[in-house]
């Protein structure tokens, strides 16, 4: 995978089966995990997650200590947001995903 700028691009390997037993990592699909910078100092609320979703939203990620996250991407045309807020200020990043290919099942 590659992050330039507000763009993410690469290729997704179709996954059988999924990589859960159940949940939203669940079923057969394409996924992507990716790792994210540690939220600006000050920051009370980091919510991560794919829009439009497929059920969970964003997710409220303050507390994830290790900064990595796996989406089972639905479509292309939805988008990766990190959004951070404190009290005064709020930051979204909209990270476009129609760079990535989805490469067809049994390839």
């Amino acid at each position: 995978m590659e992050v330039k700028g507000n763009k993410i691009s690469g290729t997704l390997t179709f996954v059988e089966g999924g990589l859960s037993p159940s949940g939203p990592l669940s079923g057969d699909g394409y996924f992507l995990a990716l790792k994210w910078s540690a939220p600006a100092q000050g920051v009370t609320s980091l919510k991560v997650g794919l829009q439009p979703s497929e059920g969970t939203g964003l997710v409220e990620a303050i507390e994830d200590t290790d900064h990595n996250g796996v989406f089972k991407i639905a479509s292309t045309d939805q988008k990766l947001v990190l959004w951070q807020t404190n009290a005064t200020k709020s930051t979204k990043q909209v990270f476009d995903l129609t760079g990535l290919v989805l490469e067809d099942e049994g390839v």
